[in-house]
């Protein structure tokens, strides 16, 4: 497979590629150079395998929006 490189050094990944690595719209590539060769690899961030690593309790909105103003505000006074 060939695609072209355009004036603005842009390039169009081919059907056939996307569908193979999952690659999708705003996804990021990471792009290496090894022994001579261009290298592109997509980058899957895995975001929902850290879902639960963060313990927290319930919250308080509105109780968090005032501690913040209050903390805000000391620099003021």
């Amino acid at each position: 497979m060939n695609s072209t490189v355009t004036v603005k050094y842009q390039t169009t990944i081919p059907k056939a590629v996307r569908e193979q690595l999952g690659i999708s719209i705003n996804d990021a590539l990471e792009w290496v150079v090894e022994k001579g060769k261009a290298v592109v690899r997509p980058v899957h961030n895995n975001f929902l395998a850290y879902r639960g690593s963060v313990k927290t309790g319930a919250g308080d909105i509105a109780a968090d929006i005032q501690a913040a103003r209050d903390h805000r505000m000391e620099k003021y006074q």
